[in-house]
């Protein structure tokens, strides 16, 4: 029994050291309109890749991808097909990769290392920009959460991955940051990476820095 209480107490320990609390979000101050917004909306496929992202513009960018906005109600900026919140969206970054938690505002780390190039390409085609974003955001669908035929389960799990990545391609704009929207990743190497369930799909991506 004693035995039991310390690996459960190490455990608890390693999982609080890999936890980074983000700083509180901005809700973005630059006082820019939907309508703005929209018109700047763009795809960019060039990167700086001398620039990286503070933490804090990290916290607002994955609070308007996937943030709690209704914290009375544990609601989010995104909406999901019957409310099943199966979106998560992972950060690659050039040191590591971590799990989003919304409502702890935190990243989770789940492994060391650059792996960005996982997100960089598939079977015989391969994007070398991404490689100059200091951040990619991988969002994942996890349909097993919807009670639905397969194919209904794995449209409804695209179509609010793809809200999220309009969520981040409107953040983008607003504050003057470069994004695209892509499909294109290993998707199965990813899914190793992350130790991720059957019914989790990586959907697409966002690449996300500052332009060149």
């Amino acid at each position: 029994m004693k035995k039991l209480l310390t690996l459960i107490v190490l455990a608890f320990m390693a999982n609080s050291i890999t936890a980074e609390v983000l700083p509180q979000p901005r809700h973005s101050d630059s006082g820019m309109s939907l309508d703005e917004a929209l018109r700047l909306r763009r795809s960019d496929r060039e990167f700086d890749s001398a620039r990286d992202l503070g933490s804090q513009q990290l916290s607002d960018l994955l609070w308007a991808a996937v943030g709690i906005n209704r914290p009375d109600e544990d609601k989010l900026t995104s909406p999901t097909a019957l409310n099943k919140q199966e979106i998560s969206v992972y950060v690659f970054s050039k040191s590591d990769v971590s799990l989003y938690d919304a409502r702890k505002n935190s990243l989770t780390k789940v492994a060391d290392g650059d792996h960005r190039r996982l997100t960089a390409r598939r079977a015989g085609f391969e994007q070398d920009f991404v490689m100059d974003a200091p951040v990619v955001l991988v969002i994942v669908a996890d349909v097993a959460k919807f009670e639905a035929p397969a194919d209904m389960a794995t449209l409804m799990g695209a179509v609010d991955a793809g809200i999220v990545s309009q969520n981040i391609n409107l953040f983008c704009a607003a504050e003057g940051l470069a994004t695209v929207t892509r499909a294109t990743m290993d998707t199965q190497a990813i899914s190793s990476l992350l130790g991720l369930a059957p019914g989790q799909m990586p959907v697409l991506n966002n690449p996300v820095g500052y332009r060149r």
